[in-house]
């Protein structure tokens, strides 16, 4: 491949996926907002735009292959504040590169999209959208966009519905924790997969207690090595008693269940900030 644009490459999980990237095509664009994301890797530049200004991504797209679209906001906000980046930005990208031939988009949608789902449902990848909060409705915008542009367009996108790609310190990471070895392993076979369509996959480790089903998807030749169950044993321990009331408890959307729209899911959560530096 010669050209591949990674889009929120200063985020967190975009710092673990630069480097694998990188080694799978000759020029790997990270682009973000932020003014640089450190030591570059070899084969890779690095462009500042704004996935929501239209005349500032259009140009990193050019003459590209495929995208890799991590960028956004992750976390639950006021509509208004996620239409530019969260729905705007993934249009620009579909319309963009629609324009500028790309091949494919891999898309990190998310749990989200279907949060109000109960984890014991044991949901596929054909589960009725149920977004739980703004955030999760833009992950629906997405996917259905990049449905339309396969169908109306033959513009192929697999969507990565990650669970939670975040350390295990909770119950709920025993069954929806994605290991960033299991990410980029997700991320290289929605690449590399020589025809995908539209498709559609959940990022989640090979757990015991996955609360998802990648059946129907198992097509892209995704095989998880990872197991939150090594984390089990502490996890309960430090854990109470479940509340069955509660839709955070519940739901495969967690926290993001239960807050009011426009409130911070991330907020009730205890995400470590380990983003990988260079």
């Amino acid at each position: 491949m010669k050209k591949l644009v990674l889009t929120g490459a200063a985020g967190r999980l975009g710092s673990y996926l630069r480097e694998p990237l990188a080694a799978l095509c000759e020029t790997l664009v990270s682009t973000d907002i932020a003014d640089d994301i450190g030591t570059l890797y070899p084969g890779e530049t690095y462009v500042k735009a704004d996935l929501a200004q239209m005349d500032q991504i259009a140009p990193v797209l050019e003459g590209a292959d495929m995208v890799v679209h991590f960028g956004a906001i992750v976390d639950e906000k006021p509509f208004e504040e996620l239409l530019g980046p969260n729905f705007v930005g993934s249009y620009n990208i579909w319309e963009a590169g629609y324009k500028a031939g790309v091949r494919r988009i891999v898309y990190a949608s998310s749990i989200h999209a279907v949060g109000m789902h109960l984890k014991s449902d044991f949901i596929g990848t054909d589960a009725e959208h149920r977004p739980d909060t703004f955030y999760g409705l833009a992950k629906c915008f997405t996917e259905d966009l990049g449905r339309m542009y396969w169908d109306k367009r033959g513009m192929e996108s697999v969507h990565l519905r990650i669970l939670s790609c975040a350390q295990v310190n909770n119950t709920r990471a025993l069954g929806s924790w994605l290991s960033y070895t299991d990410l980029i392993q997700l991320v290289t076979r929605a690449v590399d997969t020589p025809s995908v369509g539209f498709s559609i996959i959940y990022g989640v480790s090979n757990n015991d207690r996955a609360p998802v089903d990648n059946a129907k998807a198992s097509f892209l030749g995704y095989r998880p090595v990872d197991n939150a169950e090594v984390f089990a044993a502490q996890v309960l321990a430090e854990e109470g008693v479940i509340d069955t009331t509660d839709p955070g408890q519940m739901c495969h959307g967690g926290p993001f269940a239960k807050v009011d729209l426009g409130q911070s899911g991330l907020a009730q959560m205890n995400v470590v900030n380990d983003k990988k530096e260079t």
